[in-house]
């Protein structure tokens, strides 16, 4: 597999362990004490480390670690919307979509000719 499929592959697993660690208590684990949670999720998050760090180092071979972190930032909203509107039950806005546009400038900016 190529390095930019390999890691947006693993990034988009990784966001995928990510919203559920940072997120997912609010739903599911919301009557617990908030120190269950925080135990819960880290476990959650170690899940996303273990792709996001292999992601990230094959990335880095063809990447620069701006372009990375805007790529990751994409994947992320790109991740955070669906769970938002299909698990969290929230409703989407065009707040998203102005967020997403702006990504997509800082996206051609930290991407294009040096």
């Amino acid at each position: 597999m190529k390095p930019y499929a390999f890691t947006v592959t693993m990034l988009f697993c990784s966001n995928v362990f990510m919203t559920f660690a940072w997120y997912g208590h609010l739903k599911n684990l919301s009557s617990k004490t908030w120190i269950f949670a925080a135990i819960i999720s880290w476990g959650i998050a170690l899940f996303e480390y273990l792709l996001q760090v292999p992601a990230n180092r094959t990335g880095h071979t063809v990447m620069s670690v701006g372009q990375l972190k805007m790529l990751q930032e994409i994947i992320a909203l790109t991740v955070f919307v669906p769970f938002s509107v299909l698990y969290m039950k929230e409703k989407l806005s065009w707040n998203y979509a102005w967020a997403g546009m702006c990504l997509c400038g800082a996206v051609f900016f930290v991407f294009r000719g040096r």
